[in-house]
């Protein structure tokens, strides 16, 4: 019974038939050969095998397409559960290595560290997040202070040494200046730095409020694309401590130094400030140089003191400069572009102004 039941029953029942059909009524004309008869019932009789033959090709085909799809999905669902994991295995790497940076010793600190910016390096998504961790470790509040003649705190000093490491490896997360990747923000706000050091690198915005900077700050080479405040930067003095290099930097949106303290010489040769710039009330001890550098938004110079070797030559200025009370010195060399020239005051320094017509 359930032969008759299959469709190559049928296939073959109705090739059958069509056979003696079509070759029966063929015969029924005297003008047809009986081998003519039989030849053409064979094609009807054929016709049908040949369109069950397409029939169950294209069913095989439907199942075949059926079941990738199912081995497609499978594949898909494993992929899913293994990223899963991997992201599982990523947040538990992340939250005990965080844990561990509030270890008492050093070493483990480090470890701490190097272990946030290896998940960094293997999970792209984590980079700024372990930028804001390592950045927030920056800020913890720490003071390298020893008295005149005395040896150096050991706890202080491995202190620094995990601090160093967590600057450094903050530079090499970010990166390069033209390379076509995300542009990852800092918040350094209040850090204590030494030796800071983001030369040739791409950056969001670079928070450095209120930081303390020592021994020197190389900003050179660098594309900042966010905001860059170093409003009131300096030490527990009030001075930035230290050479502040920032040649040839680009700037494309805010760059704030107002109220900066710039105890050692500041170089911002061939730097590009695209944006609203600002040294209101900043302070030069030593020589700056400016020489070569763009300014296309506002500038901003009101109350600004040069005390050293100055050089403002800028190769481009906006439209708007402001520059009420900028005090140079009248016995150092300075440097002005064609437009601006100086006066003396009654103390004996000079004011930049502009000049009229």
């Amino acid at each position: 019974m359930k032969l008759w039941r299959s469709p190559l029953a049928w296939t073959f029942f109705a090739s059958l038939v069509l056979l003696v059909g079509v070759g029966g009524w063929l015969l029924t004309d005297p003008a047809t050969s009986r081998s003519d008869a039989l030849k053409t019932g064979g094609l009807a009789g054929g016709a049908i095998v040949a369109l069950y033959a397409l029939w169950l090709n294209d069913r095989r085909r439907r199942v075949e397409e059926r079941r990738q799809d199912i081995e497609r999905r499978r594949h898909e669902l494993e992929a899913q559960r293994a990223e899963q994991d991997r992201e599982r295995v990523a947040d538990e790497r992340f939250a005990k290595a965080v844990e561990l940076l509030g270890h008492a010793a050093d070493q483990v600190r480090v470890g701490a560290l190097h272990a946030l910016a290896g998940l960094a390096r293997s999970r792209p998504e984590y980079t700024q997040t372990v930028l804001d961790v390592l950045c927030s470790y920056l800020r913890r509040p720490f003071s390298r202070t020893r008295p005149t003649g005395a040896d150096p705190d050991p706890e202080q000093e491995r202190e620094l040494t995990v601090r160093l490491t967590a600057q450094r490896l903050v530079t090499d997360l970010l990166p390069a200046r033209d390379d076509e990747a995300p542009a990852y923000d800092l918040d350094l706000t209040g850090a204590r730095l030494e030796y800071l050091d983001l030369s040739g690198k791409l950056i969001g915005g670079l928070l450095l409020r209120y930081a303390s900077l020592h021994s020197s700050t190389n900003l050179s080479g660098c594309r900042f694309k966010g905001r860059v405040y170093l409003t009131a930067a300096g030490t527990e003095t009030g001075r930035l401590v230290g050479y502040f290099r920032c040649r040839g930097a680009v700037f494309e949106s805010h760059a704030w130094f107002s109220g900066t303290a710039f105890a050692e010489d500041a170089d911002f040769t061939d730097t590009t400030f695209a944006g609203p710039t600002t040294f209101k009330e900043a302070e030069f001890a030593k020589d700056a140089v400016f020489a070569g550098a763009v300014s296309s938004g506002s500038l901003d110079l009101r109350r600004a003191t040069f005390a050293g070797q100055t050089d403002l030559r800028f190769a481009s200025l906006p439209e708007s400069v402001s520059l009420y009370n900028t005090r140079v010195q009248a016995e150092k060399d300075v440097q002005l572009p064609d437009v601006w020239d100086v006066e003396q005051l009654r103390d004996g320094d000079l004011r930049i102004v502009a000049k009229h017509g």
